[in-house]
């Protein structure tokens, strides 16, 4: 039996993006809950594996605050990714003139940045194809339904599984930069060395322009 003295969960934001894509399943995009969110988001940023992402060595809590403060900002904006239900990623998107990747290349009207880290893969691993999916309508959701005419990417040029994994998706690699230190009282960033990557609405969907 219920009790109707016990505290009601909150809702979780209602989806941004929906997208069924055939053979791969059901695609939602969501505003990440800084709260609700923040032992799935731990447990990835935690692994050995998501080192460039910055987050390793922070508790749960400390992660909390990290979107709490970021989910206060209107040019930046963090996501969770489900498929079916399940969560897969973690998506940032962000305006590039407000960033400090803006001062590294010349920032274009209708350009958004983009920070994604896949969830770990299941018992059985990654499925052919799976990134693929689950990029493909990321991108969608970021072009079209944000209305973007370019995505900009800044993956460290260490993590060459990342860099590699944007160009089999049709980004153009740029130039190798050195994203500068940001020491603010809210936020601390090392500075940082990356290899940005382009992808326009044009090469995404030509028949956008038919």
């Amino acid at each position: 039996m219920t009790d109707p003295h016990a505290p009601t969960a909150a809702p979780r934001p209602a989806p941004l993006h929906e997208q069924r894509v055939d053979g791969y399943g059901t695609v939602r995009i969501r505003p990440l809950d800084p709260a609700a969110d923040a032992g799935t988001v731990h447990a990835w940023v935690s692994e050995e594996r998501a080192a460039f992402w910055g987050m390793t060595g922070l508790t749960r809590d400390q992660v909390a605050e990290v979107y709490a403060h970021l989910a206060g900002l209107d040019t930046h904006h963090a996501h969770l990714v489900t498929k079916d239900g399940e969560p897969v990623a973690l998506l940032q998107t962000y305006e590039p003139g407000a960033d400090r990747v803006g001062e590294c290349y010349e920032v274009r009207p209708g350009d958004i940045g983009v920070h994604l880290l896949l969830a770990p893969a299941g018992p059985a691993g990654r499925q052919p194809g799976w990134t693929a999916a689950l990029l493909g309508a990321i991108t969608s959701y970021a072009l079209r339904g944000l209305g973007r005419r370019r995505i900009v990417v800044d993956p460290d040029v260490r993590n060459t599984g990342a860099i590699a994994r944007f160009v089999r998706q049709g980004f153009t690699p740029g130039p190798e930069v050195v994203l500068p230190e940001v020491d603010l009282p809210d936020v601390y960033l090392p500075e940082k060395h990356a290899r940005l990557a382009f992808l326009t609405r044009e090469s995404a969907f030509p028949s956008d322009l038919a």
